[in-house]
């Protein structure tokens, strides 16, 4: 029996991209660029076209469309940063897109920045406590497993 897990809210199983470009620390290839084809940031962000369908299909990134092709901008760009920053440190989407949206309040970039703080220092503590849940599970787990393991082998050994 093949048990399997729901996966919700994400895109597919792109790579994680490196948390030095997400944050904007590593050298920026693009700086002259103001616009960006899907292609363009896709292999930037090594996220596949369609992680980029998915994240306009939820109102994350809003391209300029010019007949069938989608032109980002810088905007495109740094929005798309900020949903593979808050995804890597295991936000939800819906959670990326609230502070995202936080910008284009009165007094937003700092007002996203107090928040981003304080919603990072949370997600660590709940990252913390599964950590621990899940070192504790792996201690069961490997107890029931020689548990299991012993008595198939008693089993043979009658048998």
């Amino acid at each position: 029996m093949m048990i399997t897990t729901d996966r919700t809210d994400r895109s597919d199983d792109d790579p994680t991209p490196d948390i030095n470009v997400l944050l904007g620390l590593s050298t920026d290839e693009s700086a002259s660029q103001t616009t960006f084809r899907i292609g363009d940031l896709a292999r930037e962000f090594g996220v596949t076209l369609r992680t980029l369908r998915y994240y306009e299909d939820r109102g994350l990134i809003q391209p300029e469309r010019r007949g069938t092709t989608r032109i980002y901008s810088r905007r495109d760009r740094a929005r798309l940063r900020l949903v593979l920053l808050t995804k890597l440190l295991g936000f939800s989407l819906t959670e990326a897109k609230q502070m995202i949206e936080l910008y284009g309040r009165p007094g937003g970039k700092k007002l996203q920045l107090e928040t981003a703080l304080e919603r990072f220092e949370e997600q660590r503590q709940i990252l913390e406590e599964q950590r621990a849940e899940i070192e504790q599970s792996l201690a069961a787990m490997e107890i029931a497993i020689r548990h299991v393991r012993g008595l198939l082998d008693k089993m043979d050994g009658e048998g």
